[in-house]
């Protein structure tokens, strides 16, 4: 049995949504997903291309913190708009609120006018959401988050492309989004979020019970893979020797 730790199931999980990408820029916003985008390189998917979090392509496997960098490319942020606008990137962001349309905000909680919270702002989940592929990664889903409507959208869900016409729908995928709990999709006819996999040791009613609105429960449900031996090699080893992917989690 492996001794993955839930951490590990969530950056593997993340990894998993870069497979099949080829030679695209894979962008990750915080530790988690950014050690997905570097394990899916580091192991499956040689062709991404990923960055050490400023303006340069990296060749080596970067661990978290590190400057011990092989430059294989540089890309001031000019030129990130170039990749975005062309499709040739997939991001995973975080999410404050996130609908069953995978609507995202990460702008703030309550009224625009006078909000609860002023959060990040909607930063570039718009131009992301519309240009190229996108998934979300959520460190611990409660009601709050997954919630029947946003507050202010930002990264833009399936019905609102649908809204938009022909011109968005041409580079909108949403494929995945993590949490501590699951893995969801939204291959359904409607495109409204489903349970793609449950991590090990959790069960369906403990995902009802941290979402607001009515999730597509298949009949039958996967269990989230674990890491492999080579994957936990890499991570524990190469990438994350200091463990900071457990620290965007809750505590056991």
């Amino acid at each position: 049995m492996s001794d993955a730790t839930l951490g590990e199931i969530c950056v593997v999980a993340v990894a998993d949504t870069f497979r099949g990408d080829g030679e695209i820029f894979a962008s990750g916003m915080g530790t988690i997903p950014m050690l997905g985008a570097r394990l899916a390189r580091a192991t499956f998917e040689p062709d991404l291309l990923v960055s050490d979090g400023e303006a340069f392509f990296v060749a080596n496997d970067l661990p978290v913190g590190g400057t011990d960098k092989q430059v294989e490319g540089w890309i001031p942020f000019r030129s990130v708009f170039d990749t975005l606008w062309g499709g040739r990137r997939h991001v995973v962001m975080g999410a404050s609120q996130i609908d069953s349309y995978g609507n995202q905000n990460i702008a703030n909680i309550g009224d625009w006018n006078k909000p609860k919270s002023q959060l990040l702002g909607v930063r570039g989940a718009p131009g992301n959401t519309i240009n190229h592929t996108t998934s979300y990664f959520i460190g611990n889903q409660t009601n709050r988050v997954f919630v029947e409507k946003v507050d202010t959208v930002s990264g833009i869900g399936y019905d609102r492309a649908a809204e938009l016409g022909d011109w968005v729908k041409a580079h909108h995928e949403l494929r995945r989004v993590v949490t501590n709990l699951a893995v969801y999709d939204f291959n359904t006819p409607d495109h409204r979020m489903r349970v793609a996999s449950l991590h090990p040791g959790v069960s369906i009613d403990d995902v009802v019970a941290a979402c607001s609105f009515e999730l597509i429960i298949p009949s039958d449900i996967p269990t989230t893979r674990l890491p492999t031996d080579e994957e936990l090699r890499v991570l524990r080893e190469v990438l994350d020797p200091k463990s900071f992917r457990d620290r965007e989690l809750p505590a056991a």
